[in-house]
């Protein structure tokens, strides 16, 4: 990967990527372009700085541009050092530009992807004076150089995410989202901005978002399970972004540095592709499986049975888990996990957990006769822990020290019957290892649901901004998980947060796999299930399939699709199923079985466009080894055909499941019209060429 440098300017092919810096002695670094590199750049005049940084007390050099994060005097005075190309411990290429100020270093890395069109970048900022230094914002990544980005054919691209309602990609012009161009008066001073507030990085929106040209597409991912800020603003007749952690303005973090010491921020992810939104999900679906921690579940994609939705809903006992752990094995689950409430003796154990200990009255004989009952049925067990929180009314929170909580303005924090706890005290980590190496050992546990229920803004407990302090807990979370995963590296983690509120690759970067959403109707999980693979790879995406007594065969059996192309969370009622009944659970799960392997290597495509939430028809295709599994949702009243627009020309088409349920299939090359009944109705359909 070749530096070519003169004449003031710095370009990097990385791949099929090529970066272009603009450096000389009379500015800070430029970032002019990153396009694939036979894409001739645009004009080098709407270069804007490869790294913002704000110093508090130090502001910005000129008028203010409104809320932007642009023009700061302590980014304005950084000068290029050098700029070199090293490898890193995974064996990529990383372009390292230094610059330097009277008091600053700055190191902006530059991660290239093997076989990918994505850079990963970090920006590092290290204190050279003799005074304490205060930042108050640093970007992780600048683009500039889009093309006319303030043009109407210009589209950005972002996902709002809600509890139950995620996933949800809008799309918008510029001028839709505010950024027009001001001609003759310079420069805007407005921007668009998507931001997370506090510690579920998806409360409102996917740390994502891309900018789609007619020839281009830019897509990125915030690597983060925290606060986060993107933002766009108009630059002449184009665009610029920026992407950070948290910030000052909008998370209240600041970070102190001591002379010689540092900060890094958190890293940010960018594609660059041909064609549109969907190409770019592509591309950050290779660089999510390359940059992952390696787990055999990934390729293995074990069925999960999960107690909880639309089941014992955090109720079991011995009893009740006894008929379902027989059920869940007949239907061909490899996984049963006891979901919430088997540490507390009764239903009012939301502010109470913490101890971790199984409760005698659920489990009079002991808990570890249920799991023997479990593994006698040839199934690994598992357990819902929420390691981050503990309850008011726990022993545990008088048994930890005061730096094992969250604290504002000297106040222990409470939220919804809550302490969140700080994985930076030592204390709490010995303890969390302690409860999970002890449940490890005593029980065989082999899958952990850790879930995470209330979302916090920070923690001022030493000293720091809160925002800070949050940051420096979401680090030493994932650093916590890393040790568990060391020791035990067949460990199955699944992460959660209420479902989908922390859908961000800083977690799955780590955990095996992700719940996608906490909702609890069928029909509403479609576009969900859908579209999961915008944020998640489809091997760590775990769509919930509840089907239940009450439901008739097509309502059945569309609860089971809508996990056929992700990972199977079976729950729902099947130990109240009659025998016809279980038959369609298990055919599910037998057909899951004989596929699966492909689901790992495949790549997503959504002939019908990304979801919308309302939408009758809905389509996802995994395509991978000249074989396309499709799924088809229909939800409207009356019967129909969906034409279906495929990728490439297919030779043959099966209805894989329900294969007893009327289905039409018309197949002409490359598109597929699929008559269905009455909705809901929904069918995994398998095309080869």
């Amino acid at each position: 990967m070749p530096i070519e440098s003169a004449a003031g300017r710095v370009r990097w092919t990385s791949g099929a990527v090529e970066l272009l810096l603009l450096a000389d002695d009379t500015a800070p670094v430029r970032i002019s372009s990153l396009r694939p590199a036979e894409v001739q750049p645009p004009s080098e005049d709407l270069a804007v700085n490869l790294v913002e940084l704000n110093l508090t007390g130090h502001g910005r050099i000129h008028q203010p541009p409104g809320t932007r994060h642009r023009t700061y005097a302590a980014a304005d005075g950084l000068r290029l050092v050098d700029v070199a190309e090293e490898k890193n411990a995974a064996g990529n290429e990383v372009l390292v530009v230094r610059q330097a100020s009277s008091d600053l270093e700055v190191v902006s890395r530059i991660e290239s992807w093997a076989g990918t069109s994505v850079l990963r970048a970090t920006t590092e900022v290290i204190n050279r004076g003799i005074g304490e230094l205060t930042l108050a914002y640093l970007s992780s990544l600048a683009l500039a150089g889009f093309g006319g980005g303030l043009r109407a054919g210009t589209r950005i691209h972002q996902a709002r995410n809600s509890w139950c309602a995620e996933l949800r990609w809008q799309v918008l012009s510029p001028e839709q989202a505010g950024l027009v161009s001001i001609l003759g008066s310079g420069d805007p001073k407005d921007r668009f901005a998507a931001t997370s507030l506090g510690s579920w990085s998806s409360a409102e929106l996917l740390p994502m978002g891309a900018i789609e040209t007619d020839e281009l597409t830019w897509t990125w991912q915030i690597e983060h399970q925290g606060a986060w800020l993107w933002e766009l603003g108009g630059l002449k007749e184009d665009l610029y972004l920026q992407v950070s952690g948290p910030t000052d303005g909008e998370h209240q973090w600041r970070q102190r540095l001591a002379p010689g010491e540092s900060f890094t921020t958190v890293p940010v992810a960018v594609a660059v592709t041909r064609g549109g939104l969907d190409d770019g999900l592509r591309a950050l679906t290779s660089y999510r499986r390359a940059m992952r921690r390696p787990q055999a579940d990934h390729s293995k994609l074990p069925v999960i049975f999960n107690d909880y939705m639309n089941c014992l809903w955090g109720d079991p006992t011995a009893d009740k888990l006894s008929p379902l752990i027989a059920a869940a094995a007949e239907a061909g689950a490899e996984y049963f996990v006891i979901d919430a409430g088997w540490y507390s003796d009764d239903s009012g154990w939301w502010d109470t957990v913490g101890a971790w200990e199984p409760s005698k009255v659920r489990f009079p004989d002991g808990l570890g006769v249920t799991i023997k009952e479990i593994q006698d049925a040839g199934l690994v067990p598992g357990l819902w822990l929420e390691p981050e929180v503990v309850g008011v009314r726990s022993e545990i929170a008088e048994q930890l020290p005061p730096d094992a909580f969250f604290w504002r303005d000297g106040r222990r924090i409470a939220e919804t019957g809550r302490y969140h706890l700080d994985f930076r005290s030592a204390a709490v980590r010995k303890r969390m290892d302690a409860v999970v190496d002890g449940l490890i050992a005593q029980y065989g546990i082999g899958y952990f649901k850790f879930d995470y229920n209330i979302n916090l803004p920070g923690t001022d407990a030493l000293g720091e901004a809160p925002g800070a302090g949050l940051l420096g807990h979401n680090r030493a979370y994932l650093s916590w998980l890393d040790d568990l995963l060391d020791r035990h590296p067949g460990l199955v983690l699944e992460s959660c947060a209420s479902g989908g509120m922390r859908l961000d690759y800083a977690m799955l970067e780590r955990m095996t796999l992700h719940s996608t959403s906490d909702q609890v109707e069928l029909l509403a999980y479609a576009p969900i299930a859908a579209a999961a693979p915008s944020a998640v790879t489809p091997e760590q995406g775990a769509v919930w399939a509840y089907p239940r007594p009450v439901h008739t065969p097509e309502e059945a059996s569309f609860a089971l699709v809508n996990a056929l192309l992700g990972r199977i969370h079976l729950s729902g009622r099947p130990d109240e199923m009659d025998a016809e009944q279980r038959i369609r659970v298990a055919a599910a799960v037998s057909t899951y079985k004989e596929y699966r392997s492909l689901i790992a290597q495949a790549e997503p495509f959504w002939p019908l466009g990304l979801p919308g939430w309302y939408d009758d028809q809905i389509a996802l295709a995994l395509v991978a080894d000249g074989t396309a599994l499709l799924a088809v949702w229909h939800r409207g009243e009356g019967a129909t055909t969906v034409d279906v627009p495929l990728p490439g020309a297919w030779r043959t088409a099966e209805v894989l499941f329900p294969a007893d349920l009327p289905t039409t299939l018309d197949l002409t090359g490359d598109r597929l019209g699929v008559g269905l009944p009455a909705g809901p109705a929904a069918r995994l359909i398998r095309l080869q060429h």
